[in-house]
C-alpha cells in the first residue's frame, strides 16, 4: 500500500486500509466504503476506500510517483473533508494493532470521558472565596519560598556581622531569581484562573527557565511603563496634581488591568494594541467596571494592612507577605474575568 491511504487488502466483508495522516491500520465493514470518518488515532477526517480499490488493482508506481500520490491525497482531503480548524497531527512512531472501526471509536469515547474533568465550583460566597485563592498547598508553598528564603538570607547575613557581606552578595542574586519566579508565577495564576481554576495553581513539578521568568517580568514591567509613564512624566515636570494629572492617573488605573490581561493571555506585547483594548473594554464595560471596583477593594485592604504594620527590621517581611498574597488574589480576579467573559472579548487566544 502507498501512503495515500489506499486499500491494503479486501476480505470477504471488510476493508483494511491505513490512515492518510498517521498510518494507523483500520478495519471496517464494506458497508462503510466511501464514507467519511474521523481517524481514532490522529482525529483527522478520512474517507474509507472503496472495496474494489485493492492492492493488486493499483498501478505500479515508482517511489517518486508514490510520494506525489501521497501529497495529492493529503491535499484533496485538506480541502474537501477537513474543517478549517482541524490540523494534521504529527505521526507517532509505530503502528497500533488492527482493530475494527467500531472498537476504536468506543475506545476513543472512553478516553474522552475519563479525561473530561468537571470544572471546580466555589463552596463559599464568591466575594469571600476569591480572597482564599492563595490558600492551597501550591500557593502556600510558593509564599513560603518567596518569603522564607530571603528572610533566612537576611538573618544569616545579620548574624555574621562584618562578614555578612559574603552572604549578602550571593543572597542578592538569589533574591533576584526569586523575584523573577514570583512574577512568572503570577502570570501562571492568571492563565490557570482563565481556564476555571479556583485555587493557586500547582507549578512545582515543572521549573521555568531563566529566560521564561525574565520575559514574563519584562512584559509586566512593559505594561506598567506603557500605562503609568505618562502620569509620572507629567508630575515630574509640573509637580502639580491638576485636572490633567488626574485624567492621566485615571487612564493608567482604568486601562492597566485589561492591558496586562491581554499581554499575558496573548503572551505578547501585541495585547497592548489600543484598538484591541478599547474594543474589549467597550464589549464588557459594566463587567469591567465591576472588576475595577474589586481591584479598588484589594488596594484598600493593602493600604490598611500595610499602614497598620511598621516596616522595621524583620517586620518588613509582613509587608512582603501581604503584598504577594494580594497580588495572587488580583491575578485570580483577572483570570476569572477572562474565564467568564471570553466570548465577549473575541480574543480567540
Amino acid at each position: 500500500m502507498d501512503k495515500s491511504g489506499t486499500t491494503e487488502q479486501s476480505g470477504d466483508s471488510v476493508i483494511r486500509f491505513r490512515c492518510t495522516y498517521c498510518q494507523q491500520r483500520i478495519t471496517v465493514p464494506k458497508i462503510h466504503a466511501a464514507k467519511k470518518a474521523k481517524c481514532p488515532k490522529c482525529k483527522n477526517i478520512i474517507v474509507v476506500p472503496k472495496a474494489e480499490s485493492t492492492t493488486h488493482d493499483a498501478p505500479q508506481t515508482t517511489p517518486g510517483d508514490s510520494a506525489v500520490s501521497s501529497k495529492d491525497a493529503t491535499f484533496a482531503l485538506t480541502f474537501l473533508d477537513i474543517p478549517q480548524e482541524e490540523k494534521a497531527q504529527p505521526a507517532a512512531e509505530g503502528y497500533a494493532p488492527d482493530k475494527t472501526f467500531e472498537e476504536l471509536r468506543e475506545l476513543e469515547q472512553e478516553i474522552a470521558t475519563d479525561q473530561a474533568d468537571p470544572l471546580p465550583e466555589r463552596k463559599l460566597p464568591w466575594l469571600i472565596d476569591m480572597f482564599l485563592y492563595p490558600v492551597s498547598t501550591p500557593g502556600l508553598t510558593i509564599l513560603a519560598i518567596v518569603i522564607v528564603i530571603p528572610l533566612l538570607i537576611d538573618f544569616v547575613a545579620t548574624l555574621f556581622g562584618p562578614f555578612g557581606f559574603f552572604i549578602s552578595v550571593p543572597g542578592f542574586v538569589i533574591n533576584v531569581v526569586i523575584s523573577l519566579y514570583m512574577y512568572w508565577y503570577l502570570c501562571e495564576c492568571i492563565r490557570d484562573s482563565a481556564e476555571g481554576g479556583l485555587r493557586a495553581t500547582d507549578v512545582l513539578v515543572r521549573a521555568p527557565s531563566l529566560g521564561d521568568m525574565l520575559w514574563q517580568t519584562i512584559r509586566i514591567a512593559g505594561c506598567l511603563v506603557f500605562f503609568c509613564l505618562p502620569v509620572l512624566i507629567y508630575y515630574r515636570h509640573t509637580e502639580r496634581t491638576d485636572t490633567v494629572f488626574w485624567l492621566l492617573l485615571a487612564y493608567a488605573v482604568f486601562f492597566f488591568p485589561m492591558g496586562i490581561l491581554a499581554v499575558i493571555m496573548f503572551d505578547s506585547f501585541s495585547g497592548l494594541n489600543p484598538l484591541l483594548l478599547i474594543g474589549s473594554i467597550f464589549s464588557t464595560f459594566f463587567q469591567y467596571c465591576g472588576l475595577i471596583l474589586l481591584f479598588g477593594i484589594v488596594g484598600f485592604l493593602f493600604v490598611k494592612i500595610i499602614s497598620a504594620v511598621p516596616s522595621l527590621g524583620f517586620l518588613k517581611y509582613i509587608h512582603v507577605t501581604v503584598t504577594i498574597y494580594l497580588l495572587m488574589v488580583a491575578a485570580h480576579l483577572l483570570g476569572r474575568f477572562y474565564f467568564r467573559y471570553k466570548e465577549k472579548l473575541y480574543w480567540e487566544v
